[in-house]
C-alpha cells in the first residue's frame, strides 16, 4: 500500500534536505491577480537561508516576459535566482539544436500563439507559414480562448497528421483559466493531436527536458538536493520525481477542492495520485517558510 506524504506547515522544518528550489508559478506563487504575501516572504526567507530558487512555469512564453509578469504582480526580478519557462527552453534548444527533441524539427514551422505573441520564434530565423499544409512541423506555444476547443483543430490536424506532420508543444497544460473558468490549454491540443496519430514532443512540466535545463543553471547539483515545489500532481510532482529531485505538493490550488474536506490527508493525496510516481515526499497547505 503506497504511504502519503508528510503534511508540514512551513519549509523551514525540511530546509535541510535540500540546497535548490524549483518554484512554481501559477496557484504556488499567485493565482493572477498579485504574489501571495506569505509566499514573497518565503522566497525571501528560502534565499537568506542560502538555497537557490529558480521559477519553474508552463508558460509557453520567453522567460523575460514572464519575468515581467511576476514583477508586475509583487515579486521582482531580484527576488530570485531566475526563470525557466517551457517557452524559453523551446526558444533555446531550437536555437541550438544540439539534442533531442529539438533535432528532430525542420526550418520551417506553423506557428500556434496566444495573442500573437512571436517571442517563442524571434532570433531563431525559422520560416513561418501561413497554411498548415506549407510546414515542416507545428510549433505550439499558447491558445487563444476563442480557439481552445480541440474540435476547432480537428480538420487541420487530421490532415496534418496523415501527411506525418510533428508538433513541439511548449506549453503542457491541459487547462487554463479563460474569462468563464477552466479551458483547455495546449498540452489538451496536443493530445487531440496524438489521438488523431500525430507526433508530438513536449517541453515544460512534467517532461524530462525542461529539468534538464534546470540542472544546467544551477550548475549540475545533485537531483536528490533539489526540492521541486507546485500544486500539480500531473506536471510538478510527477516531473520532479522523474528527475530524481523531491517533491512538495502545495494543497491550495488546483487540487484544493479535491482535498480540502479529506479526513485522512495522506489517503486522499494518494488515491488522487494514484502511483508512487505522482506521490509528493510532503505536502503544505500553501507557499510558507
Amino acid at each position: 500500500m503506497t504511504t502519503g506524504p508528510v503534511a508540514i506547515t512551513g519549509l523551514r522544518a525540511i530546509a535541510g534536505r535540500f540546497d535548490h528550489v524549483l518554484l512554481d508559478q501559477w496557484g504556488t506563487l499567485h493565482e493572477g491577480k498579485a504574489i501571495f504575501p506569505q509566499a514573497y516572504e518565503c522566497v525571501a526567507r528560502l534565499r537568506q537561508a542560502g538555497k537557490r530558487v529558480l521559477v519553474l512555469s508552463n508558460s509557453g512564453r520567453r522567460a523575460d516576459d514572464n519575468q515581467q509578469r511576476l514583477a508586475a504582480l509583487g515579486l521582482p526580478s531580484d527576488a530570485y535566482d531566475g526563470m525557466l519557462s517551457s517557452g524559453e527552453v523551446a526558444w533555446n534548444g531550437l536555437q541550438a539544436r544540439e539534442r533531442e527533441p529539438f533535432n528532430d524539427f525542420g526550418h520551417t514551422c506553423y506557428l500556434i500563439t496566444r495573442g500573437g505573441d512571436r517571442s517563442i520564434v524571434n532570433g531563431l530565423g525559422l520560416g513561418i507559414a501561413e497554411d498548415m499544409r506549407d510546414a515542416e512541423f507545428i510549433l505550439l506555444g499558447g491558445l487563444d480562448e476563442s480557439v481552445s476547443k480541440p474540435e476547432h483543430w480537428r480538420e487541420d490536424l487530421t490532415t496534418a497528421a496523415a501527411r506525418g506532420l510533428p508538433m513541439l508543444c511548449a506549453n503542457p497544460d491541459l487547462v487554463m483559466f479563460g474569462a468563464a473558468g477552466l479551458i483547455p490549454a495546449p498540452g489538451a491540443l496536443a493530445a487531440f493531436y496524438q489521438s488523431l496519430g500525430g507526433t508530438v514532443k513536449f517541453v515544460g512540466k512534467p517532461h524530462a527536458p525542461i529539468f534538464a535545463a534546470a540542472l544546467e543553471r544551477l550548475g549540475h547539483p545533485k537531483p536528490e538536493r533539489v526540492l521541486v515545489i507546485g500544486d500539480s500532481l500531473d506536471h510538478d510532482i510527477a516531473g520532479g520525481h522523474a528527475a530524481g529531485m523531491l517533491t512538495t505538493l502545495v494543497r491550495s490550488g488546483v487540487h484544493r477542492d479535491a482535498l480540502a474536506k479529506a479526513a485522512d490527508l495522506p489517503r486522499a493525496i494518494g488515491t488522487l495520485a494514484g502511483s508512487a510516481t505522482r506521490m509528493p515526499h510532503w505536502t503544505i497547505a500553501n507557499l510558507a517558510w
